[in-house]
């Protein structure tokens, strides 16, 4: 049926959902989102009358695997998990803004590629000038100026304030309200000691974190939240980051007290249990019906156990770094119990957000993520992605990746990042012979590498004074910003997803063909980010 009137499908698509999944199509009585898309000449004004916004709360694990959680194939019960995902959308390929934590926070918040936004890789803002743009359109900003109460609680590493470095908080990005630690809670996960509220250093505080992060969102709900606004939270959680900890009576179900990997466990089903809490206050508030809860991850495990045949881990551009668990839940309005296998990921979040609630997406703003919202809610066939997903660590290798349907194709830098990687080696050596000398190697790695325990952390107090000049060595430095703008890629593999999801077979040399197209999109994606990338060596 052709239409004589000009509309906007996709725009409209979001209008006439926001005023529900039942919104009926004039032109025929049925009801449905899907209808509604088929016959767009539904009226404006009914599709549109007695809007209600939707809470909408976010839920970032830390260092989180894909084969984690009960859901995902993983070994830790997470039952508040899987019930989001029995009552919404779990994508299969779900991917992280980057491989390491800053980078993909600030994907998450703006819908843009980090490099755009400021975020190179992890910050330490001690050491560095890097932080999330001020000027950055982020998603709480969004919300905020469309009548919505937004909070933030839990890890926030994208920049705070220090003696010497005047950086932005929170409260500059959007959010009403904040409860935060700069990087990891400190010195574990129990009693931390480095929380900072509004600004001010809070103290030493009872508990773990998981726990004391949906006490605080709680206590806002409860106290502080208006009753007429919906509102935002933006909960990213610590776990399972190191420096583990988590209750005894929850390690022992996964191994011996001790053992790394049983604690790493631990934490995460320490967090769905608080989750589960929070799910509960949540619904006491409001209808389930009203409310939009999106659960994820920033990075993949440093753990090669938990990234099940995908290679690499944390830190890599290969998909065991950056591929992760996706739950959308909006009982009613998008999908219950569906498994979505569309390549999506948190730089489609803003957008997507957008696109429910019928709001304008920022105008005069390169979004490098897409709206979702037609795969949330039955439009499979209509979704179009228009860019392909894309990825930047330059201090990685491979540095970039693509992802463009069921192919993925890495490139590898032309230019060298001055690492001392010959102290590098020394320092894990000098490791090893201190845990050796005192008896305590195969306790400290148990059930994980070396490697992983470089992220994760040691007891012995010697090791652990190493480990720290270890990560100051490995991290990014602002001075190679320059050789990164001007810098290109020399040489490129292909994967066929599909065929082969753990990567181990190169056909870039049998499809030619894809691999020029793919090489083209990527280099003129990155020209894209280069041309906005911020040069903070020279603030």
């Amino acid at each position: 049926m052709r239409l004589e009137r000009k509309v906007n499908r996709r725009d409209f698509l979001r209008k006439a959902f926001a005023a529900g999944a039942n919104a009926t199509c004039l032109l025929c009585g049925v009801a449905g989102a899907r209808q509604v898309n088929k016959h767009t000449m539904i009226s404006e004004q009914k599709s549109l009358a007695g809007i209600k916004r939707p809470n909408i709360v976010i839920l970032l694990a830390d260092d989180l695997g894909y084969r984690d959680i009960g859901c995902y194939g993983g070994p830790v019960k997470t039952p508040a998990l899987e019930g989001l995902a029995g009552k919404g959308v779990r994508f299969t390929d779900f991917y992280s803004g980057c491989a390491v934590c800053s980078p993909s926070r600030a994907t998450l918040l703006t819908g843009r590629n980090h490099i755009r936004a400021g975020v190179y890789s992890w910050i330490s803002d001690y050491h560095q000038n890097s932080h999330l743009a001020e000027q950055e359109l982020t998603l709480s900003k969004i919300l905020k100026s469309h009548g919505y109460a937004t909070a933030h609680f839990g890890k926030w590493h994208l920049g705070l304030p220090t003696r010497e470095k005047n950086k932005p908080t929170p409260s500059h990005h959007g959010f009403d309200y904040w409860f935060a630690t700069g990087n990891n809670a400190q010195p574990s996960h129990k009693n931390p000691v480095n929380f900072i509220r509004n600004g001010t250093p809070v103290g030493k505080i009872e508990g773990y974190a998981c726990r004391i992060v949906v006490d605080e969102a709680i206590s806002w709900l409860d106290e502080k939240r208006s009753p007429d606004k919906p509102f935002f939270l933006n909960i990213w959680f610590h776990e399972p980051h190191a420096p583990l900890a988590a209750p005894e009576t929850i390690v022992s179900q996964y191994g011996e007290l001790k053992n790394p990997a049983a604690i790493y466990s631990g934490t995460i089903d320490n967090t769905d249990r608080a989750i589960a809490r929070l799910l509960k206050k949540l619904e006491e508030i409001d209808s389930p019906e009203n409310t939009l809860i999106v659960y994820s991850s920033d990075n993949g495990s440093y753990r090669a156990d938990r990234v099940g045949n995908l290679r690499a881990t944390k830190g890599s551009n290969f998909e065991g770094g950056i591929r992760v668990p996706g739950i959308f839940c909006w009982p009613s309005k998008i999908k219950k119990g569906h498994v979505e296998h569309e390549p999506a990921g948190l730089v489609d979040l803003l957008p997507t957000v957008c696109g429910l609630l019928g709001i304008d997406r920022p105008e005069g703003v390169h979004l490098d993520g897409s709206d979702l919202s037609l795969l949330l809610i039955g439009g499979e066939n209509e979704f179009t992605r228009h860019q392909p997903l894309f990825w930047l660590l330059p201090a990685s290798e491979p540095a970039v990746a693509i992802r463009d349907g069921n192919y993925s194709l890495v490139g590898y830098r032309d230019y060298k990042l001055p690492k001392d990687h010959e102290k590098m080696t020394t320092l894990m050596k000098q490791i090893v012979e201190i845990l050796r000398k005192n008896g305590t190697l195969e306790e400290e790695i148990r059930g994980s590498t070396l490697q992983a325990q470089m992220f994760e952390g040691f007891k012995d107090k010697e090791a652990e004074k190493l480990r720290g000049q270890y990560i100051r060595l490995n991290m990014f430095q602002e001075s190679w910003i320059p050789s990164i703008k001007a810098g290109g890629y020399k040489r490129f593999e292909l994967f066929d997803l599909t065929r082969d999801p753990g990567q181990r077979t190169d056909v870039s040399v049998q499809l030619p063909g894809i691999t020029a197209r793919l090489k083209k999109k990527l280099l003129e994606i990155n020209a894209s980010v280069m041309a906005d990338a911020h040069d903070w060596h020279l603030k």
